[in-house]
């Protein structure tokens, strides 16, 4: 595949299935053995598969149920996509432990993908968590000593 059939991929699965909540269709456009490295440390460990993904897509709807994701750029090389997005949505459910409070967020990353065979096989996720949480009240500001 070239690039831009390989950005096609990327765009293709944020607009069917983030976009619309469809962690159903990831299998068209994501590897069944995919990896997904976290890029915010002290996140999650890597996620291993096409199952832990729909899980991983589960809980951020949970806590953000009407979440949209904009692709800001998208640009590939080889068998590499880079994308910048902005995620926006309604803190309406548990979200990294902290309990609803109805605040809109607006946050942002930049993810590289690597697409064999047409689909994301690996991916490597990093976004403006510690930005997403100040906005819902938790404070990460270290504690002098």
């Amino acid at each position: 595949m070239g690039t831009v059939e390989n950005k096609d991929v990327v765009r293709r699965m944020v607009d069917e299935c983030v976009n619309t909540h469809r962690a159903d269709l990831l299998d068209r456009f994501v590897a069944a053995d995919v990896r997904v490295h976290p890029g915010t440390p002290g996140t999650a460990p890597d996620t291993e598969g096409l199952q832990q993904l729909r899980e991983s897509f589960h809980r951020i709807r949970t806590g953000l149920p009407d979440l949209h994701v904009h692709l800001d750029d998208v640009m590939a090389e080889g068998d590499r996509v880079a994308a910048r997005w902005t995620g926006s949505g309604t803190h309406s459910g548990e979200l990294a432990g902290l309990p609803p409070t109805g605040t809109v967020v607006r946050w942002g990353g930049t993810d590289i993908y690597r697409i064999d065979g047409g689909k994301v096989a690996e991916w490597w996720r990093n976004d403006d968590m510690v930005g997403l949480l100040h906005q819902l009240g938790r404070d990460l500001t270290p504690s002098p000593g």
